[in-house]
């Protein structure tokens, strides 16, 4: 089919074999090479087409966007103009990214602007939710560990795209990575010495983007490197819960939006979320790498507050020079150079190390509260019946796991769950970050987008089990039956996957470096992360 770009074209759709449109007579190959196939959308400024290049060898697809301003006037045509320059030019500059649309041309013809696209073919997060259902805590992280690097790539080019939005982000077809669209809002030029200044304020022409996921000082024209952070907040509030921006509550006072009760993740992920959210710019992060860094540190953090209790004179050695105020300990207060961080990590695990054995009894101590706290809950209410110690809670019995996941309850973090016989059954969603599952029996369990984040899983057994979009981050699975497991888009990154065993394993799109497979067994049947099968 052909389509009709004039807008006032009764009936656009034409044949293939025809060049002049039958209702219009308008030509239908625009530059004489572009055929119009179908519409992808409509807004106030243009309209965007799925086209086809009919002067390149195969005739591939690609994305036209028209200048299509809602009025005549003067300044709305030239403040559409300025867009569509703005955003040619972005492409122009940073469409080398492998997850940004390459820009293939722009052009002008009879004073209507045209810029062409690669096009990507796949779903938008939205749609995904949509047909899905929201993200776990481990989905959105993983999430967020592919488009951080991507925002950092873009702020590094001065560029403010300020319409974050889950419409906007599309996961690939081909290899099933995120791609950031619509550059049409963009901020190319920051202000040197505003940007320089407290707020890194960067004045712009216009005030862009979709209410709701815009911050404050982007709808007041004060766009900054932030403002994107604060949208993909609201982004990550939509992948969590399912509900537009429109859709949820407001506090009246403040602006901010009200989600703490209707999104149930852990309490670092929440203060993660808060001060991406927050509503002035001064306190919110200012840009991805401090993201970035606030998750990084999520594995050490149990481990500094530890050395602070147990040795509080050696406080600076264990926490990179950090101080001895626990308070202190946040993403303002650690070293800014990327060598120092790093250092500061490793001395933070070195320190978990020299301090176990006293580790273990504040570890007992926080188990005995917790509890307390959970007496009501499917575990304790076996115990008070029989009269178990209560401290079992975190050794729950098949019967006793199994009821509670029944119930509702997801976080089984830092259980014990060593050796358990848990075959066939279902834990999709459930949280088992830095759970101890050695030697544990989940063959063919389903475990779909679960977070086994530092989770020791060593010589477990997890034959055919559907560990798709699991998040394995830092998990041990040294040794672990994996054969014939679904591991797509799983994030494995830093995973120990010595001795494991991944022959006929589907790594689909999964999160994991060639040198971690290397230490795994695999086969003719081993499906590579991308796509293909064979050996490494």
């Amino acid at each position: 089919m052909s389509y009709c770009l004039n807008p006032a074209c009764p009936n656009p759709e034409n044949p293939n074999n025809v060049t002049q449109c039958q209702a219009c007579g308008s030509g239908l190959l625009l530059r004489d090479r572009y055929r119009v196939l179908q519409s992808l959308g409509q807004g106030g400024f243009g309209a965007t087409f799925l086209s086809m290049d009919e002067s390149l060898p195969g005739t591939p697809q690609c994305v036209i966007k028209q200048l299509r301003p809602a009025t005549s006037s003067y300044h709305v045509l030239q403040m559409a103009r300025d867009l569509f320059q703005r955003e040619a030019k972005t492409l122009g500059k940073i469409g080398s990214h492998p997850q940004i649309p390459r820009l293939l041309d722009y052009f002008e013809v009879n004073r209507e602007f045209y810029l062409v696209q690669e096009y990507v073919s796949g779903s938008t997060l939205q749609q995904e939710v949509k047909r899905s259902g929201p993200f776990s805590e481990a989905g959105v992280k993983q999430f967020l560990s592919e488009i951080l690097p991507l925002m950092q790539f873009i702020h590094s080019q001065q560029v403010i795209h300020r319409d974050l939005k889950p419409a906007n982000l599309i996961r690939r077809s081909q290899d099933k990575k995120l791609v950031l669209i619509d550059f049409g809002a963009v901020k190319d030029q920051v202000n040197p010495i505003l940007a320089s200044a407290s707020e890194q304020t960067a004045l712009t022409a216009y005030a862009i983007g979709t209410p709701g996921y815009a911050p404050p000082e982007q709808m007041a024209m004060r766009p900054v490197y932030a403002s994107d952070i604060y949208a993909l907040g609201v982004t990550c509030l939509y992948l969590l819960s399912g509900k537009s921006p429109k859709d949820m509550e407001y506090d009246p006072a403040t602006g901010e939006i009200v989600w703490r009760n209707h999104i149930h993740i852990s309490e670092h992920f929440t203060e993660v979320l808060r001060k991406m959210l927050e509503m002035s710019v001064r306190h919110r992060y200012q840009n991805a790498t401090e993201v970035l860094r606030a998750l990084e540190l999520e594995p050490y953090m149990d481990s500094l507050a530890r050395s602070m209790v147990n040795q509080p004179g050696k406080i600076a050695r264990a926490g990179g020079g950090m101080g001895g105020d626990r308070a202190d300990i946040n993403s303002a207060s650690l070293p800014s150079s990327p060598s120092a961080r790093m250092a500061a990590a490793i001395r933070a695990r070195q320190a978990k190390h020299h301090n176990e054995a006293t580790s273990l009894q504040v570890d007992t101590a926080r188990h005995q509260v917790m509890v307390q706290q959970a007496n009501s809950t499917a575990f304790s209410s076996e115990d008070r019946t029989t009269g178990r110690n209560s401290t079992s809670i975190l050794k729950p019995t098949v019967q006793q796991l199994l009821a509670a996941y029944g119930k509702g309850k997801r976080d089984f973090n830092s259980h014990d769950l060593t050796a358990l016989h848990l075959a066939r059954t279902d834990f999709s969603g459930a949280n088992f970050h830095q759970a101890k599952l050695h030697k544990i029996n989940l063959q063919g369990a389903n475990l779909f987008n679960a977070d086994f984040g530092r989770a020791s899983l060593s010589q477990a057994n997890l034959r055919n089990a559907n560990l798709a979009r699991a998040y394995l981050s830092h998990a041990d699975l040294a040794g672990a039956d994996l054969r014939g497991a679904d591991l797509s888009y799983s994030y494995l990154s830093n995973a120990n996957l010595r001795g494991a065993n991944l022959c006929g394993a589907d790594l689909t799109g999964a999160k994991i470096s060639m040198e971690q497979l290397s230490l795994a067994r695999t086969n003719w049947a081993t499906v590579h992360p991308t796509g293909k099968r064979g050996l490494w």
